[in-house]
């Protein structure tokens, strides 16, 4: 059975609460295969394309989506 696709305003929500929990800045790490990057975000995080949560990291090129993506510490801790 194929996964029903999230609604814009459920990714948007997925958007608003990372960029609510995390400055631009925080230390970040990124899965990419099998190897972590540790970083720090350059930007808020976006929707890209209507369809992806993502973010810009400092070092990599592209952006990455949010799901491969762990804040070390977020401004709440």
């Amino acid at each position: 059975m194929a996964r029903k696709q999230p609604t814009l305003q459920q990714l948007q929500q997925v958007i608003d609460d990372w960029n609510a929990k995390h400055a631009i800045g925080v230390a970040v790490v990124v899965k990419r295969g099998n190897q972590d990057f540790h970083t720090r975000t350059i930007s808020p995080a976006r929707v890209l394309e209507g369809h992806t949560p993502v973010i810009w990291v400092e070092g990599l090129s592209g952006c990455y989506a949010l799901d491969k993506v762990s804040a070390i510490k977020s401004q709440e801790d």
